[in-house]
Protein backbone atom coordinates (compact mmCIF):
# COMPACT_ATOMS: atom_id res chain seq x y z
CA UNK A 1 0.00 0.00 0.00
CA UNK A 2 1.22 3.48 -0.82
CA UNK A 3 2.46 5.76 1.88
CA UNK A 4 -0.02 8.46 3.01
CA UNK A 5 2.66 11.14 2.53
CA UNK A 6 3.06 10.23 -1.15
CA UNK A 7 -0.70 10.29 -1.64
CA UNK A 8 -0.99 13.57 0.26
CA UNK A 9 1.47 15.22 -2.13
CA UNK A 10 -0.59 14.15 -5.15
CA UNK A 11 -4.24 14.33 -4.09
CA UNK A 12 -6.00 17.68 -3.76
CA UNK A 13 -2.81 19.70 -4.18
CA UNK A 14 -4.93 22.77 -5.07
CA UNK A 15 -6.60 22.72 -1.65
CA UNK A 16 -5.10 24.13 1.58
CA UNK A 17 -4.01 21.83 4.41
CA UNK A 18 -7.13 22.78 6.39
CA UNK A 19 -10.39 22.98 4.44
CA UNK A 20 -13.92 24.13 5.21
CA UNK A 21 -17.19 22.28 4.75
CA UNK A 22 -17.76 23.48 1.19
CA UNK A 23 -14.29 22.40 0.11
CA UNK A 24 -14.75 18.99 1.75
CA UNK A 25 -18.02 18.55 -0.14
CA UNK A 26 -16.18 19.25 -3.42
CA UNK A 27 -13.32 16.91 -2.53
CA UNK A 28 -15.76 14.08 -1.87
CA UNK A 29 -17.35 14.38 -5.28
CA UNK A 30 -19.97 17.03 -4.65
CA UNK A 31 -21.77 15.38 -1.75
CA UNK A 32 -24.70 17.18 -0.16
CA UNK A 33 -24.31 19.37 2.90
CA UNK A 34 -26.58 16.99 4.81
CA UNK A 35 -24.23 14.07 4.16
CA UNK A 36 -21.18 16.23 4.90
CA UNK A 37 -22.57 17.26 8.30
CA UNK A 38 -23.47 13.63 9.03
CA UNK A 39 -19.89 12.52 8.27
CA UNK A 40 -18.44 15.25 10.49
CA UNK A 41 -20.88 14.81 13.39
CA UNK A 42 -20.25 11.05 13.46
CA UNK A 43 -16.49 11.78 13.53
CA UNK A 44 -15.99 9.60 10.47
CA UNK A 45 -13.74 12.38 9.21
CA UNK A 46 -11.94 14.12 12.04
CA UNK A 47 -12.49 17.85 12.29
CA UNK A 48 -12.35 20.78 14.66
CA UNK A 49 -15.27 23.12 15.17
CA UNK A 50 -14.19 26.74 15.49
CA UNK A 51 -17.13 28.90 16.35
CA UNK A 52 -19.83 27.87 13.88
CA UNK A 53 -17.46 26.50 11.24
CA UNK A 54 -15.80 23.14 10.80
CA UNK A 55 -12.08 23.04 10.02
CA UNK A 56 -11.10 19.75 8.42
CA UNK A 57 -7.49 18.66 7.92
CA UNK A 58 -6.99 17.55 4.32
CA UNK A 59 -5.12 14.46 5.52
CA UNK A 60 -8.30 13.29 7.32
CA UNK A 61 -10.28 13.47 4.08
CA UNK A 62 -7.59 11.55 2.21
CA UNK A 63 -7.53 8.89 4.95
CA UNK A 64 -11.33 8.61 4.73
CA UNK A 65 -11.14 8.10 0.96
CA UNK A 66 -8.42 5.45 1.26
CA UNK A 67 -10.30 3.59 4.02
CA UNK A 68 -13.53 3.54 1.99
CA UNK A 69 -11.98 2.62 -1.35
Amino acid sequence: MRNIENIYNVMFHDYPDIVNLKQMMEMLGGISSTLAYKILKSNTVGSIKVGREYKIPKVNIISYIIANN
